[in-house]
């Protein structure tokens, strides 16, 4: 089976060519081009046709998410993992709305990147074929089948943010960092951080409620696939 094809589009030049490097280091993969505006992207895409995009949010001429909406608008079936510093709810919401399931967030290891891309590469394995998918196969693809939380960056735990993640999950409504505090016997700061990370990637959604003194509270929801 042949590499994957990928483009990359990133505006920073020295990032553009590390992630460049990365990437042609998975054997499953290979870069065909590297754009550094969205303009310049949009044309390599539409010239090389690839299987993968390396999506920075942040461009100088129209937000990545912008080109992504474009894109599908024209029908272009791409896989995309963003590459960004984003990290507000909204952008991470509009990421899936426009079908992102891989998100990174700068910076990151080659370790996080090689996951990520090992994960794009399962799904297009299983879209060469013509067979019927069974549950598994059918998760991977609709940006299920990997899990986010394990892969922790590496100032968290990997195993805490799990079992900050199952609580949150099996909670049926929302709940505070303070709740998850106590409930795992972690400090308020350690939880939220956590929490955060988690409405990072898309795994939670968080909202303020306003008391009657004082600041806001953060509620956190959990987002089920």
């Amino acid at each position: 089976m042949s590499p994957a094809r990928v483009v990359i589009v990133e505006d920073d030049r020295m990032l553009a060519a590390l992630n460049a490097t990365l990437v042609d280091d998975h054997p499953g993969f290979e870069v065909v081009a590297v754009a550094h505006t969205a303009s310049a992207g949009l044309r390599e895409i539409e010239h090389h046709r690839p299987d993968l995009l390396l999506l920075d949010v942040y461009l100088p001429d129209l937000n990545g998410l912008e080109l992504l909406r474009r894109l599908r608008a024209m029908r272009t079936d791409v896989e995309v993992i963003a590459v960004t510093a984003a990290r507000d709810l909204e952008t991470v919401r509009r990421a899936r709305v426009l079908g992102v399931r891989h998100y990174l967030v700068k910076p990151f290891t080659k370790a996080d990147l090689h996951r990520r891309l090992n994960e794009v590469q399962r799904a297009l394995s299983m879209t060469a074929g013509d067979a019927d998918l069974d549950q598994r196969a059918v998760d991977l693809m609709l940006g299920g089948g990997s899990d986010d939380a394990a892969a922790a960056p590496r100032n968290l735990s990997a195993s805490s943010l799990q079992r900050v993640a199952e609580l949150l999950d099996g909670a049926e409504g929302d709940m505070s960092s303070a709740e998850i505090a106590d409930a795992l016997g972690m400090s308020r700061v350690s939880a939220r951080r956590y929490l955060d990370h988690l409405a990072t990637i898309g795994r939670a959604e968080v909202a303020p409620r306003y008391g009657a003194v004082g600041r806001p509270e953060n509620r956190y929801r959990a987002i089920r696939r």
